[in-house]
């Protein structure tokens, strides 16, 4: 089966985006599947988020521009079958340099198709900046499939529009006309308030089954995990958090058909 890659965005910064991402890759690592996580926000907050360092030339800064590959920049962590490639601080530049570039919404597709045509993993995991920049539209150039998270808040309802029109314009606009909403999953969800329900009832009514039934509740665990370097399935693998990412990878398993 063809490697599929999943772009992991919002152009909203604090909804669980990173955290989705981390723990999203190392569940369906730990389901069994060989899954390379791609961190391409120059916070690199995925990076730290699992133990690794922050190592100068080390992201895909460079293979974006054309000089060296990501093969060679893939570092394993400490879940077996997950793999990083790390980000960088230098990684904000990248934004100005591709811009100089022909063809610049396309550097990270050329950097990673080699990789997904070498069968050495069964799902690309990009974990996007919070932003609709250019390194996110690479993202969505060389992505199959898009996952959006949303915070059970009432921004988050602002949110959906954008979602929905930047997609349709990576479409139309012959970027990535092949580009799917995988789903929407709904993070810090307080199912004690009644404006996190009503958020999840509005949101559902929009997508209906493209929003995924699971719902990543909010708690301190979760929180508290990176700063440990650890997805919360091994910091504390019995939590209410890690119950619901161990749900949620199920249900993109299957729709991605792993």
């Amino acid at each position: 089966m063809p490697t599929s890659i999943v772009a992991i965005a919002n152009q909203k910064g604090g909804v669980g985006k990173t955290t989705t991402a981390v723990n999203l890759s190392a569940c369906l690592a730990l389901r069994g599947k060989r899954v390379l996580l791609v961190d391409l926000d120059a916070q690199a907050n995925a990076t730290s988020g699992l133990g690794l360092e922050k190592t100068e030339g080390g992201s895909v800064y460079r293979p974006l521009l054309g000089e060296g590959t990501i093969t060679e920049r893939i570092r394993t962590t400490s879940i077996e079958r997950l793999s990083l490639v790390p980000s960088e601080f230098d990684l904000c530049g990248a934004e100005i340099e591709l811009a100089r570039t022909e063809d610049y919404l396309n550097g990270l597709k050329r950097a990673l198709t080699p990789v997904k045509d070498s069968g050495e993993f069964d799902l690309i995991i990009i974990d996007c900046a919070p932003s609709l920049g250019i390194l996110t539209l690479n993202a969505f150039a060389v992505a199959d499939h898009l996952i959006v998270p949303l915070q059970c808040e009432y921004f988050a309802l602002e949110g959906i529009a954008m979602v929905t029109r930047i997609l349709q314009q990576v479409r139309e606009g012959g970027l990535n006309p092949n580009l799917q909403l995988l789903g929407v999953v709904m993070t810090m969800f307080d199912g004690r308030t009644k404006l996190a329900n009503n958020v999840v009832a509005e949101v559902r009514t929009h997508f209906g089954e493209r929003m995924f039934e699971t719902l990543i509740p909010r708690t301190t665990r979760l929180a508290e995990a990176p700063s440990h370097g650890q997805p919360i399935i091994t910091y504390d693998p019995y939590s209410a958090g890690a119950a619901a990412y161990e749900v949620l990878a199920g249900e993109v398993a299957a729709r991605l058909g792993l």
